[in-house]
């Protein structure tokens, strides 16, 4: 893998300057191949997908150790030329003192920014207390160092505990303590997403675009959008297509589902450019 040409420090602070004004997509690949085309095709920021990433392994979202997730981590922002969040979900670690150390450990491998969410991966108790949620924030922050972007994530919407004044009250805390970019993965609605944006105003705020919707890149930075990632989308845009087309091989004997992909040779073609420009 031929590392990117773009200096650590570049990265960060290129992508702390795209969070001070206008929105701007950030995509998640989920591996090497997929951060390249990404690159090319003009997104000024790649983010990683926990269960994209997960999935090609084989794993469930969540089931994936740390050291492979700080290895993906680390390779994605090597063969990027554009900075790279790390989606770390809850830091991988339940008490501060160990999100921190954890946190540390994914801004060595030299990450622009890094997501910590409040989920707790109990479905009986999903979301971490109140003050142990925010205590795990302001470890997250402490621990970046001022250079790399944190994102403070609160899941209520996700893991069932869709209460918008509980999210937005989280949110706030979160960007108090020193978060720098806010995110609350499930809200839907321009209502919604316009409370959150107003909850933690001046700071940024992601939102997860996951579903086909009449929403765009305008409508979303006109209510007050910083940052639009995709997550896992992508992801199974790809997983939809194998499923698809492996269903039909196997019950019924068919291969329609392959017309329309794209040759190898045009894969070949971009990577080589891609490498010779690399090289």
């Amino acid at each position: 893998m031929t590392s990117s040409n773009t200096s650590i420090a570049e990265k960060r602070r290129v992508f702390r300057k795209l969070h001070e004004s206008g929105c701007f997509v950030i995509p998640n690949p989920w591996n090497v191949g997929t951060a390249r085309y990404l690159q090319s095709q003009g997104f000024r920021a790649l983010a990683t997908t926990s269960s994209g990433f997960a999935h090609a392994q084989g794993y469930a979202d969540g089931a994936v150790p740390l050291d492979l997730v700080l290895a993906h981590v680390g390779e994605i922002a090597a063969a990027a030329d554009v900075p790279v969040n790390a989606d770390f979900e809850g830091g991988y670690a339940h008490n501060p003192e160990g999100v921190a150390e954890n946190v540390r450990r994914a801004v060595a491998t030299g990450v622009a920014g890094i997501s910590i969410e409040d989920a707790t991966g109990d479905n009986a108790s999903p979301l971490y207390d109140f003050d142990l949620a925010l205590a795990r924030v302001r470890a997250a922050c402490a621990a970046v160092g001022g250079d790399v972007v944190l994102t403070a994530r609160s899941e209520g919407f996700i893991v069932g505990r869709p209460d918008l004044d509980e999210t937005n009250r989280r949110l706030k805390a979160y960007a108090d303590a020193g978060a720098d970019c806010l995110y609350a993965p499930g809200i839907k609605t321009p209502e919604q997403i316009s409370a959150v944006v107003r909850a933690v105003a001046p700071k940024p705020v992601n939102f997860l675009m996951s579903t086909a919707t009449d929403l765009t890149v305008d409508d979303l930075a006109r209510l007050g959008v910083r940052r639009i990632s995709l997550g896992g989308t992508l992801a199974r845009v790809a997983w939809t297509a194998v499923f698809r087309a492996v269903r039909e091989i196997a019950t019924e004997g068919k291969f329609e589902a392959l017309a329309g992909t794209l040759p190898n040779a045009e894969l070949n073609n971009f990577f080589r450019k891609d490498a010779k420009a690399r090289s």
